[in-house]
Order: C-alpha cells, then structure tokens, then sequence
C-alpha cells in the first residue's frame, strides 16, 4: 500500500509539470487504477490561477480525463470484475447498492460532487457490476464532475494561489452542501413526478351512437 502511494506520489508530481495535459491524465488515473486525492482539484485551480484565460480548456481536461478514466473502471467491473470489489467494506458496497437502485443518475451525480474519502469508485464498480445504464452514468458524471471542475476553474481565475487554501478548509462542507441540494431537489421532483401520475385522468368523452348521414 505504501509502494502504490509513493508511486502515486511520483506520477502526479511527474504529471503536473505537463499543465493541462497532466491534469487531463492526473484525472484519469484518479478515476481508474490510482487515487490522487484531490490532486487534480488543486492542479486545476493552479494552473487556472496563472492562465486564466484558459480556465474552460482546463476544466474540460479534467472533467474529460475523469470521464474517460469511470469508464474505464466501470467496464472493467461490467466485464466481470466482482474481483475489484474485494478489500472494500461490505458496508460501503451495501451502501452503494442501495443508492443505485433507487436512483442510479442522482447516487452518481452526488459521489462525482464529493471530495475524498467519499467512495467514488465503490460507486463505479458497483455501477458496473449491476449494469448501470451506461448512457445516465455518462451524464451524471459528465454534470458532476463538470460542475465540480468549473468551479475550481473560477476559484483559480478569480482568487489565484489563495483559493488552494480555501478549497483545503471549504471544500468537505461546500461539496456535502452541494450534494444535499442535489438529493432535496431529485425527492422534490420525484414527489411531483409520482402526484402526477397518481392523479385521475379525465374521462375521454362518450360516443352519443349516431352517426351523421
């Protein structure tokens, strides 16, 4: 464990000489085989914070690196790959499960919102394991992570190097906000959405038996 966090270590620091590129493949790598906690977040609002005219292009790389990166772990897992769940807590994977039966596009939204320790990937691989619909996984990442990333983007272009700061004390409470929000504003829509199905539909008008000649 301590050789994959050294290694991890290296690689992003290795990484993030290359600007958005590394960013883009710091995210990958994030979402996939290795973790860099918040590495990429803080790259992103450094890199934002001295180009802040490329702002965009590095949320892009990041949200782009992070999608590619989920889908890679999330067929993997489809593929078969129960093995990836074994050393993770039971009590997350049940979890987890949980969460994606009821709403697969919310659960994923709210794991791409949260900062680590959050269990992103137990929600990937377990995504795949039971076939989540690849298409919504897809867009709830792509929003997720897209919001998460322009918003590092703007913290970068509009505080510089202060906002790294700010995201290491504020990010924890600002991304469990965030997410309750998400989840208040899915059960509101889902109240609304099952009032209106159970309400009565109007008798279609009756047929009077004539017929004009």
């Amino acid at each position: 464990m301590s050789f994959m966090k050294s290694l991890a270590t290296g690689l992003g620091q290795a990484l993030a000489l290359y600007g958005g590129w590394g960013l883009l493949a710091i995210s990958f790598l994030d979402s996939s085989f290795l973790s860099f906690p918040l590495v990429n977040d803080l790259l992103l609002i450094h890199l934002s914070s001295r180009h802040p005219h490329r702002m965009l292009l590095y949320a892009f790389q990041a949200t782009a690196g992070s999608l590619l990166g989920a889908y890679a772990t999330y067929y993997i897992a489809r593929a078969g790959g129960r093995f990836l769940l074994r050393g993770i807590s039971q009590g997350r994977v049940a979890g987890a499960r949980r969460w994606l039966d009821r709403n697969d596009f919310v659960a994923v939204l709210v794991a791409s919102l949260l900062p680590p320790p959050a269990p992103f990937k137990v929600f990937l691989i377990t995504a795949g394991v039971l076939r989540v619909n690849a298409a919504r996984l897809g867009a709830a990442l792509l929003l997720g992570r897209g919001l998460r990333f322009l918003a590092d983007g703007f913290l970068g272009a509009q505080y510089g190097a202060a906002a790294e700061a700010y995201l290491k004390e504020n990010l924890v409470w600002v991304s469990l906000l965030t997410a309750t929000l998400v989840v208040l504003i899915s059960l509101i829509h889902r109240r609304l959405a099952s009032r209106r199905a159970e309400k009565p539909q109007p008798d279609a008008p009756r047929s009077s038996g004539f017929s004009g000649r």
